[in-house]
């Protein structure tokens, strides 16, 4: 499996994993390696997500599946940030979950995982930016009590799950939402917002 790398100015393309950990960003060898559960179909994960958060550029959208995939909880917010800080990042997708979901702490196995769509300016080609991403999700869930899923990004050229190599045109960042199914039940409102993103946009404003 290969992967394109997007330029960057904060960090030469040469840095090992063991910097990439330091600096709270995983690279996509050690996402590959980490273990994380393919989705059956994530089109229709991703779908699901965009029709009922409409996101564009900046916004980040974690959702917890059930052992099903079914969605049992969402939230959108503003990510950008004046840089890629896994850390901060994994404050605020904590705090969006512990606002919509309960954590499963007290089980032994995790039962319900928890995706994180990015929808953000640019090509498909990872970024620093994503691996600030996966290892905010990675930390996010092991204080949550939940499995660690996909991490997928969105951009003008479509969809694509970092790690997996797959993807799809539709939706993305210019799309308009798609429709329901009719056996589905009507999505339930987003939360969005909160502490956390204002945390985000002051950080952005600096």
């Amino acid at each position: 499996m290969t992967f394109g790398f997007a330029p960057s100015s904060a960090a030469s393309l040469s840095t090992s994993a063991s910097a990439a950990s330091a600096n709270r960003l995983l690279e996509p060898a050690e996402w590959a390696a980490a273990g994380i559960p393919l989705l059956r179909n994530p089109r229709e994960v991703v779908s699901g997500l965009h029709s009922r958060h409409h996101p564009k550029p900046a916004t980040a959208i974690v959702a917890v599946l059930d052992q099903e995939e079914r969605v049992r909880a969402s939230a959108s917010f503003i990510g950008r940030t004046a840089s890629a800080d896994g850390w901060m990042f994994r404050n605020a997708l904590l705090a969006q979950l512990r606002r919509v979901i309960p954590h499963d702490l007290r089980r032994r196995t995790p039962v319900r995982t928890a995706v994180l769509l990015y929808c953000r300016d640019g090509d498909q080609r990872w970024t620093e930016e994503d691996g600030a991403w996966m290892w905010g999700l990675r930390d996010a869930c092991t204080l949550h009590g939940l499995r660690c899923g996909a991490y997928i990004t969105l951009t003008r050229d479509g969809w694509q799950v970092l790690g997996e190599g797959r993807g799809g045109r539709r939706p993305n960042a210019d799309s308009a939402p798609e429709p329901f199914a009719i056996s589905e039940a009507p999505p339930p409102l987003p939360r969005t917002g909160g502490a956390a993103s204002e945390v985000l946009r002051r950080a952005a404003a600096r």
